[in-house]
């Protein structure tokens, strides 16, 4: 999609710098704070202004009554049932989208009406393409639910391992406050420029993700019959990859259960060669919303440690579970902050 295409988000840095800020500048300190609503929260925040900016206040309660019933509906249960069963999650989450899209059918018949379009990634969908001409209302109002609740829960996800080895590894979250002090003192003004300057931040985000992808498993259709590792894989065959595994492939990366943002700093450490770096997949099906999720997160890394000091309670047993519903997932994380002198 033209608006997450990375010379669209690299123009609208300015946009996402702000929230990050404010995210790190209302972080309670000297207490232990459960962190991944406020990230959540964050995140929810910055995503869905991106996608439909003087718009997104009207949204975000809807936004996040979506991402509430997604996680409701993934939670285990003692019973599969099937897909046509009306199961009291599913029905939540049907009311969830259809106040979500009576809540966005007005505002795309305000600018349709209007002309004014705007420049967000709503605005982009209202013009037509070349290749689709002009998309239907009720397209439109289909395909925005998903893109919306995607811009922040994975990011979400991959926040809560991210700030934990910000506390976890000192040293490395002084070098990305050391590169974070030189970002301009009003967010707003933030470029991508800036953000190109932030290469030891971008280095630490992508090794948390390697090591922690927050998707933790990958769904391809094979197209055509083919060899893979000495194996015959069928046409139509659906074949399953583990990030999680590959991320950990000594093939690929030199001692890879250790973390090491450096890697991503020398040429060989180039995410795009193929099944290096599939934390946003890989191929024409890879993540559309890589280059936002990659702003965001980079962006919140530096912000916060360019304020405080993390650190995890003390006690011999970490202060977070691990769930692999959806992806890898800190649940019940908490964190200390404290201001960086």
């Amino acid at each position: 999609m033209r608006g997450l295409r990375p010379q669209a988000v690299a123009a609208r840095i300015g946009e996402i710098a702000p929230s990050a800020a404010r995210f790190a500048d209302q972080w309670p300190t000297d207490r232990d704070v459960e962190i991944l609503p406020p990230v959540r929260h964050a995140l929810a925040e910055i995503g869905v202004r991106y996608l439909f900016s003087e718009d997104a206040p009207t949204l975000l309660p809807f936004a996040s009554q979506l991402f509430l019933a997604r996680e409701v509906l993934v939670r285990p249960s003692r019973w599969v049932w099937p897909r046509w069963v009306p199961t009291p999650a599913r029905r939540f989450r049907t009311r969830q989208q259809v106040a979500f899209t009576n809540a966005l059918r007005p505002i795309v018949r305000r600018r349709r009406s209007s002309g004014r379009l705007g420049d967000d990634m709503l605005g982009q969908m209202l013009r037509p393409s070349s290749r689709y001409g002009l998309l239907p209302e009720e397209a439109i109002l289909d395909t925005l639910p998903g893109i919306t609740v995607a811009t922040f829960e994975t990011p979400s996800r991959a926040a809560g391992w991210i700030l934990l080895y910000l506390a976890r590894y000192p040293q490395a979250a002084g070098r990305v406050a050391a590169e974070a002090a030189l970002l301009p003192a009003d967010p707003a003004t933030t470029t991508s420029t800036h953000l190109d300057g932030l290469r030891y931040t971008q280095a630490l985000v992508r090794e948390v993700l390697r090591l922690h992808p927050p998707s933790w498993l990958l769904t391809r259709r094979a197209r055509r019959q083919t060899q893979l590792a000495g194996y015959t894989i069928d046409a139509g065959s659906t074949v399953l990859v583990c990030p999680y595994t590959a991320h950990r492939d000594a093939r690929e990366h030199s001692d890879p259960d250790q973390f090491q943002p450096e890697r991503w700093l020398d040429a060989s450490g180039s995410p795009t060669k193929p099944g290096v770096f599939l934390s946003f997949g890989t191929g024409p099906h890879g993540c559309e919303g890589a280059a936002l999720a990659m702003a965001m997160l980079t962006l919140l890394t530096a912000q916060t440690a360019r304020r405080y000091q993390l650190s995890e309670p003390p006690g011999p047993e970490p202060s977070y579970q691990v769930t692999t519903l959806e992806g890898l997932a800190t649940v019940g994380l908490r964190l200390r902050a404290t201001l960086r002198s």
